[in-house]
């Protein structure tokens, strides 16, 4: 039990990590910038830029769509809340190996655990065909929304916030202006 406050610590600054990285749902609700894409090439880039700038905001919307999925399942909802929990404790909070009995545990192996029983509770709870089509039904929400969400203004707010923006300043260039 000793190790519980700094778990729950590690958990903390986990959480704290997702939210900060979870974008303002009126930036990501703007039906101002939902426009078709000009051409491929566009496209693939807006999927691209849209990914990696919402994807807490995507992971919520997919994690939503299964949750009403399972509101007439509630023995199933409740599997499947224990399985992420332990999907969180186990594999996305930790920093140090996962040690059992003095024996420190591969990463590989926590991950084919953790895949295996998913497995089982989907297989157990009877909606396994639920879950796959909800799950499919959100992933094309995701990407319709980011296919069709332009990226114009997403990149001045990720200079903004990003901190590498001083490398991309010309102020001391090498070049000394040229």
């Amino acid at each position: 039990m000793s190790n519980s406050p700094q778990f729950f610590s590690r958990f903390k600054k986990t959480s704290q990590s997702l939210k900060a990285s979870l974008h303002p749902w009126s930036l990501f609700l703007d039906l101002t910038s939902l426009n078709l894409p000009s051409s491929i090439p566009d496209s693939t880039t807006r999927i691209t830029q849209n990914f990696t700038h919402f994807r807490t905001n995507y992971s919520i919307i997919v994690l939503l769509v299964l949750f009403f999925s399972l509101l007439y399942h509630p023995l199933s909802l409740i599997a499947f809340f224990f399985t992420l929990v332990a999907w969180v404790f186990l594999y996305f909070s930790r920093e140090e190996p996962l040690s059992v009995f003095g024996y420190q545990v591969n990463d590989l192996l926590v991950l084919v655990a953790l895949f295996a029983v998913t497995l089982l509770v989907l297989v157990w709870s009877g909606v396994w065909l639920n879950v796959v089509v909800s799950v499919g039904i959100g992933v094309v929400l995701v990407f319709l929304h980011a296919l069709l969400r332009s990226t114009n203004d997403l990149v001045a707010d990720d200079m903004e916030t990003s901190s590498y923006v001083n490398l991309l300043s010309d102020d001391d260039s090498p070049r000394g202006g040229l």
